[in-house]
C-alpha cells in the first residue's frame, strides 16, 4: 500500500478499533482501574464522538451547496438530515449502554448507586470551577465523597453523564454571583474555614450550588439521607442568597 492508499482511507476497521479498546483497557487495569469503571468512560468517549459527529453532520445540512442548484442543494439536505438522524439514534443508543451498568441498572433514567468513574468525573469537574473562583483549600477526601455522593444522588446515571456539561454552563451563567460569593465567604476572606461555611472553601461548594439552584428539594433530601451537617448546607444557601 503506497501513502495514495492511505490517504484514500477513510476510517480504521473494525478488528483495529476492538484491538485499541482492548489495549487501552488493559492498560487501565495495569494502572488499577477497575474494568467496568474503565469500559464506562470508554463508553462515554464513544458517545461523545458520535454526538460530536452528530453535530458535525447538521452543520453540513445547513450548508447545502446552492451554487450547484436547487434540486442538488435538496438532495444534499435531505441526505444530511437522514444521516443526521439515524447518527442521533447511535449516539443515544451508546450513551444508554455507557450509563447503563450492572442488572441493577433497569434504565438510564432511574437512579442508581453512584459510581466509582461518576464520583471520579465529578471531582475532574469541579476542580477547575472552583479554582476559577477560589485558592486552594485542604477538605477530608471523605468528606468530599460523601458531599459529591449526595449532589450525584440526585440525578440519574445519564443526567451524571452529562453534569460537567451542567456544571460549566451554571458557572458560566453565574459567574458574577459565584465571583462575590467566594469572595466574601472563601478562601483569603474574613470567614474561618470551620464552620457553617466550611464547604465555601471545598471545590464540592461548586456542586452543591449548583443543586441548590436546579433542584433543592431533592439536595435536602440526599444530604439529609446522607447524615451531612445541615449547618453546611445551611451556610451554602444562606450565602447563596445573599444580595450583592
Amino acid at each position: 500500500m503506497n501513502t495514495a492508499d492511505e490517504g484514500r482511507q477513510q476510517h480504521l476497521d473494525v478488528a483495529s478499533v476492538l484491538n485499541a479498546k482492548t489495549t487501552l483497557l488493559q492498560l487501565l487495569a495495569r494502572a488499577g482501574v477497575y474494568t467496568g469503571d474503565a469500559e464506562e468512560l470508554i463508553g462515554l468517549v464513544e458517545a461523545g464522538a458520535l454526538a460530536l459527529a452528530h453535530t458535525e453532520v447538521t452543520e453540513a445540512r445547513r450548508s447545502a451547496p446552492q451554487e450547484k442548484g436547487e434540486a442538488y442543494a435538496s438532495g444534499w439536505s435531505d441526505g444530511a438530515a437522514a444521516v443526521t438522524e439515524e447518527l442521533g439514534a447511535v449516539a443515544e443508543r451508546a450513551l444508554i449502554r455507557a450509563v447503563t451498568t450492572g442488572s441493577s441498572a433497569d434504565s438510564p433514567d432511574e437512579r442508581s448507586p453512584v459510581g466509582r468513574a461518576e464520583m471520579e468525573r465529578a471531582k475532574v469537574a469541579v476542580t477547575p470551577l472552583y479554582l476559577s473562583f477560589a485558592d486552594v483549600s485542604d477538605l477530608d477526601p471523605e468528606v468530599t465523597e460523601q458531599v459529591l455522593g449526595a449532589v450525584l444522588r440526585t440525578m440519574s446515571p445519564r443526567q451524571r453523564a452529562g453534569y460537567p456539561g451542567r456544571l460549566t454552563q451554571f458557572a458560566s451563567a453565574h459567574h458574577a454571583h459565584l465571583e462575590r460569593l467566594y469572595a466574601e465567604y472563601g478562601p483569603g476572606s474574613p470567614i474561618a474555614i470551620h464552620g457553617r461555611y466550611s464547604l465555601v472553601h471545598s471545590p464540592t461548594s461548586v456542586a452543591v450550588l449548583e443543586r441548590l439552584a436546579e433542584t433543592p428539594s431533592a439536595l435536602h433530601e440526599e444530604w439529609d439521607a446522607a447524615e451531612l451537617p445541615p449547618a453546611w448546607l445551611d451556610g451554602l444557601t444562606t450565602a447563596w442568597g445573599s444580595p450583592a
